[in-house]
């Protein structure tokens, strides 16, 4: 039983569901996030579960893109059940999408650290192999594909992690720089500077991939 399921979030793993609809009356309501979390801050499970339903698509998309790998399942439920556990700490100062997302980068960073055992994590793997990560990476797979794309999420995979999360967050998930100067807990300066360099390094990498293929 997942954490997510011990704390009886039905059928989290179902993004296409009735996300932020209640249907406790005739007619059904949609609610926005924060309406769902005034609920859920109150006791409302069902109201949590709806907040996870509507973000389970880019949770999982965050872990994905932030090197989680086989392992973004357990990285976004463990974020889900945090997130729950620590929903008095949410003060609507940024959205609940990007509140959320940055427990779940937080928790991708901290199963980089737990990964000893495989010694450099997935960019290195990247870096001494690229074929395997690539072709390996069911995950990714499943979130972006194409040939295109694959080569776009290698080279992401070979920049910086600090590099790397800005580009995930400001044109992988389409987060505003408000959003990501709060996912990320950056100054707004830094957010500008990184994404600037962070992008010049993307395309050298994505550059020099087209001149191996020729």
């Amino acid at each position: 039983m997942t954490p997510v399921e011990r704390l009886g979030f039905r059928g989290w793993w179902n993004p296409c569901g009735a996300a932020g609809v209640m249907s406790s009356s005739p007619s059904e309501v949609v609610l926005d996030d924060e309406e769902l979390v005034i609920r859920a801050r109150a006791g409302d499970l069902e109201a949590y579960e709806l907040l996870v339903a509507r973000h389970t698509a880019s949770a999982y998309r965050t872990a994905v893109l932030l090197g989680a790998g086989p392992d973004a399942e357990d990285v976004i439920q463990e974020a889900f059940v945090k997130g729950h556990r620590n929903l008095s700490r949410y003060r609507g100062e940024s959205s609940f999408r990007s509140w959320l997302l940055a427990i779940v980068a937080n928790e991708t960073r901290n199963l980089h650290r737990s990964r000893s055992r495989r010694d450099g994590l997935v960019l290195r793997a990247v870096a001494a192999d690229p074929m395997s990560e690539a072709a390996g990476d069911v995950a990714v797979e499943a979130v972006l594909a194409g040939e295109r794309r694959a080569a776009l999420v290698q080279a992401l995979r070979l920049l910086p992690v600090r590099d790397r999360e800005v580009i995930v967050c400001r044109f992988f998930l389409d987060l505003s720089e408000d959003e990501t100067v709060s996912m990320l807990g950056w100054p707004r300066g830094t957010v500008k500077s990184r994404t600037s360099r962070a992008l010049a390094k993307l395309r050298g990498l994505l550059d020099r991939e087209e001149v191996r293929r020729g």
